[in-house]
C-alpha cells in the first residue's frame, strides 16, 4: 500500500461524488415529469414513442399492474434474445460466420442480459456476431438497467405519496430512464472511449503478423458503444473474454478511471435523486454515506491483501514489496485493481480489470462478500437503491423494537406486511446461492468443472452462484461454466435473484403508498443522522453477510490459513 495508490483511489471517488448532485437533480426532474435540460430535444421523441405504443401518461398502475408490466416486458425480451442467439448463423451482420448458440448457453445468456447480470459462459469475440452484440446484448444493457431504475422510482413514490394506490406508469418510467438518462450518457462516454482508443467498427477480425513472424487474429467490432452502456447501466460483461483487462476495452489509466466513474455515477446519483424526491436531501446523503463507507473499507481490505502478497512466493525469492501481481495488469497496478474489484462487486456490474481468482484468499473473499451483502455499495442502477431501502426498512424496524415504538421510515409506518415482504426479498439470495452451491459441491456434474481442487475449488463454485444470484456477472475464474448443469442453474439463479427480489419490493411499495405520511414527532427516530448510518451498516453486515460465513470459512478463509502453512492450490 502506498500514498500514490490511495491518492489514485481518492481522486476517482471525489470525481464521482462531484457528479452525484447535478446528475441526481437532473434525474429527479426527469422522473417527476418536470422540464429538464433535454426536454426541448427529447420531449417530442418521448411523446412520439407513447403515441406509437398506445401509452397514456395520465394512466398509472398499482403495484400489481406495475409488476406485471416489468415481468411481461422482461419475458418478451428474454424470448426475443434467446431466439436471436439460437438463430445467429441465419441472421445478418455475422462477418465471422459464427454458429448459433446451444440451447443451454442461449438460455444462460438470455437470462443473464435480461436480468442485468451479464454473466458470460463464452468468449464474446469468438462467439457473438455483431448483430447479437448490438441488437441483442447492447439493447438489453439499456432496457434491463432502465427496468431497475423504473422499479426504484416506483418505490420512491411510495414514500412521497399518501393514501393512494398508484406508483406511476412502468412504460413511462422505462422510456424516460432510457431516453433521458442512459442514452445521452452512453453517447458521451462512448465518444470518450473512442478518443481513448477503443474500437468501434463493423469489420470482421483481421490477421496481423507479429514481430516474431507469427500470425495473430485480432478481433474488433462495436466495442466502445457496448463498453459505455455496460458501465453506466452496471451491466458488466464485455465484448472480449478477458473483459476490461483487454487493451481494446480498457487501454490506459485514463480509460480505467472513466470506467470506474461511469460505473458509480448513475447508481450514486439515483440515491441522491431519491432524497430530492422525498424532500430530504440529507436522507440521500445518509444512504450514500453508508455505501461509500463500506466501499472504501472493502477497497482497503483488497488493497492490503494484495500488497501483502503471497508468502509462498516470498519464500522462493520474489520481492515482498511487489505484493501479489498475479492476474493484474501492470498499467493499473494494485490500487486501481483493488478499487475496480470493490466497485464492480459493490455494484451489480461484474466487469473486471483483474482476475478475481488470482487474488489472494482474503483479497478474493472481499469481492465475493460485497456481492453477498446485496450489492448496495451503492449497488446496481436502480436495484442498488431499492436494495438499500429494503435494508433501511429492516433497520428502522430493529430500532423500533429497541425503543418499543412502531417503526417508521420517512413518515411511513413499517408494519408486519412490509416486514414479511422485506424478509422474503432478503432471504432469496442465500437460498439460491447456498442451495445450488451445496448441490454442485458434492455432485460429479458440478465438481468436474472445477479447475483447482480444495478450498479454492469451493470458492469457484460459491462465487459463481453468488455472482449469478446477485446479478453481478463477474467470475472467480477456473470454473468451466459452459456446461448444461451450470448454464441452466446459473440462469435460474439469475432469474430468481432479479425477479424474486423485485416483486416483493414492489409489493412493499404498494403497501406503503396507501399509508398516510405522518409528520415527524419528538419520538421519531431520525434516519438522516450518523447513528442511523451506523445502524444501517450493521444491519447490512448482519442480515446480508453473516449467513454466508460458514461457506466462506470452508472456502477463502481456510485457504488463507493453508497458504500460511505453506500449501497452495
Amino acid at each position: 500500500m502506498s500514498f500514490p495508490g490511495w491518492l489514485q483511489i481518492a481522486l476517482v471517488l471525489i470525481a464521482t461524488l462531484a457528479l452525484v448532485k447535478p446528475l441526481g437533480l437532473y434525474m429527479a426532474k426527469v422522473f417527476t415529469g418536470e422540464r429538464n435540460l433535454l426536454s426541448p430535444v427529447l420531449g417530442p421523441v418521448e411523446r412520439g414513442f407513447y403515441a406509437l405504443a398506445g401509452v397514456r401518461t395520465d394512466k398509472e398502475q398499482t403495484w400489481l399492474g406495475y409488476a406485471m408490466g416489468v415481468l411481461l416486458f422482461s419475458l418478451t425480451g428474454f424470448v426475443v434474445l434467446y431466439a436471436m442467439l439460437r438463430l445467429q448463423h441465419l441472421l445478418p451482420l455475422n462477418p465471422q460466420g459464427f454458429a448459433g448458440l446451444s440451447p443451454d448457453l442461449a438460455f444462460n445468456t438470455a437470462a443473464s442480459f435480461v436480468t442485468n447480470t451479464n454473466w458470460q459462459s463464452y468468449g464474446g469475440e469468438t462467439t457473438m456476431s455483431h448483430l447479437s452484440q448490438m441488437l441483442g446484448l447492447t439493447v438489453q444493457n439499456f432496457v434491463s438497467a432502465a427496468t431497475g431504475i423504473a422499479v426504484a422510482m416506483a418505490l420512491t413514490r411510495a414514500f412521497v405519496r399518501s393514501g393512494v394506490h398508484e406508483l406511476g406508469n412502468f412504460w413511462v418510467d422505462l422510456t424516460r430512464a432510457t431516453l433521458y438518462v442512459l442514452l445521452p450518457l452512453a453517447i458521451i462516454v462512448a465518444l470518450a472511449f473512442v478518443a481513448m482508443g477503443l474500437p468501434q467498427s463493423l469489420d470482421a477480425s483481421f490477421v496481423a503478423t507479429t514481430l516474431e513472424g507469427a500470425q495473430q487474429t485480432i478481433a474488433t467490432g462495436p466495442v466502445a458503444t457496448q463498453e459505455a452502456i455496460k458501465q453506466l447501466g452496471t451491466n458488466g460483461g464485455g465484448f472480449f473474454n478477458v473483459n476490461a483487462a483487454h487493451p481494446f476495452e480498457n487501454p490506459t489509466a485514463f480509460s480505467n478511471y472513466l470506467n470506474i466513474i461511469a460505473m458509480l455515477s448513475v447508481s450514486a446519483a439515483l440515491v441522491y435523486a431519491f432524497g430530492q424526491m422525498v424532500g430530504s436531501r440529507r436522507q440521500g446523503w445518509a444512504l450514500i454515506s453508508v455505501s461509500f463507507i463500506m466501499l472504501v473499507v472493502g477497497t482497503g481490505a483488497i488493497y492490503w491483501a494484495e500488497s501483502y502478497g503471497n508468502p509462498l512466493l516470498t519464500a522462493v525469492g520474489v520481492d515482498p514489496a511487489m505484493g501479489n501481481m498475479e492476474g493484474k495488469e501492470v498499467r493499473f497496478g494494485q490500487a486501481m485493481s483493488a478499487l475496480y474489484a470493490a466497485v464492480t462487486t459493490g455494484l451489480s456490474n461484474g466487469g473486471v480489470n483483474a482476475m478475481h481468482g488470482s487474488l489472494t484468499p482474503l483479497g478474493g473473499l472481499v469481492p465475493m462478500s460485497l456481492i453477498q451483502l446485496g450489492e448496495v455499495l451503492p449497488g446496481g442502477v436502480g436495484s442498488g437503491l431499492y436494495g438499500l431501502l429494503v435494508f433501511a426498512i429492516l433497520a428502522v424496524f430493529v430500532a423500533g423494537l429497541m425503543v418499543g415504538r412502531t417503526p417508521e421510515f420517512l413518515g411511513k409506518k413499517v408494519e408486519a406486511r412490509e416486514m414479511k415482504f422485506a424478509m422474503l426479498a432478503v432471504l432469496i439470495l442465500p437460498l439460491v446461492i447456498l442451495g445450488f452451491t451445496a448441490v454442485s459441491a458434492v455432485a460429479e456434474f458440478g465438481t468436474s468443472s472445477i479447475l483447482t481442487p480444495g478450498p479454492h475449488g469451493l470458492s469457484e463454485i460459491l462465487y459463481a452462484y453468488t455472482s449469478a444470484a446477485g446479478n453481478n456477472g463477474s467470475a472467480f475464474g477456473g470454473l468451466t461454466a459452459n456446461t448444461p448443469w451450470y448454464n441452466t442453474t446459473l440462469g435460474i439463479a439469475m432469474l430468481l435473484g432479479r425477479f424474486a427480489y423485485l416483486v416483493p419490493v414492489l409489493a412493499i411499495a404498494g403497501s406503503l403508498v396507501a399509508k398516510p405520511r405522518a409528520a415527524a414527532s419528538t419520538g421519531t427516530f431520525p434516519t438522516d443522522r450518523p447513528l442511523f448510518v451506523g445502524l444501517l451498516i450493521g444491519i447490512i453486515i448482519i442480515l446480508g453477510g453473516l449467513q454466508f460465513f460458514p461457506a466462506l470459512a470452508l472456502g477463502p478463509i481456510v485457504e488463507h490459513f493453508v497458504m500460511l502453512a505453506g500449501q497452495s492450490f
